[in-house]
């Protein structure tokens, strides 16, 4: 069977579309039941130094106003925090919190588990040509974390 380009590229989206989702209700299981893939990005984002909503936003690739939304989400169930910047009063210096390490590391583990449970089916060796097929074509993982504004046509690059 021959396939497409574009076949090619919706199959590579739906497969991490299948991860994000299975890693989603994994981690709906866990307790993280209102977590998105957006909120995984922008802590991923912070941890890396996008530690403002204005450097979340250009980070994930939105707007100031969806980075703000997301940061409000993230500071009421306690993942991030927010503390005027010293260097500038109109600013507000996000981290993440320890219950926001917590969660970044069972979704490590989470992904790591989804990872062995594709490798039993499909086999180790061939889980490991795929990744390097993947790499040798250039599909490394990205620099920025702006899966979210790219797909919708806003990434700063």
């Amino acid at each position: 069977m021959s396939r497409s380009g574009a076949d090619l590229a919706l199959l590579l989206l739906g497969g991490f579309r299948a991860l994000a989702e299975e890693g989603s209700a994994e981690l709906a299981e866990r307790g993280y039941d209102k977590i998105r893939p957006i909120h995984d990005f922008a802590m991923h984002s912070i941890l890396a130094g996008a530690d403002t909503t204005a450097a979340l936003a250009r980070e994930l690739g939105v707007s100031k106003q969806a980075a703000a939304k997301v940061t409000a989400f993230l500071e009421v169930h306690g993942y991030v925090t927010g503390a005027p910047d010293p260097r500038d009063s109109r600013r507000r210096r996000l981290t993440v919190t320890d219950a926001g390490q917590e969660f970044v590391q069972t979704g490590q583990q989470v992904f790591n588990d989804l990872r062995d449970r594709w490798a039993e089916r499909i086999g180790v060796r061939e889980l490991e040509r795929l990744e390097d097929a993947l790499e040798d074509l250039g599909a490394r993982g990205p620099t920025q974390l702006d899966a979210p504004g790219w797909l919708g046509g806003t990434s700063p690059e």
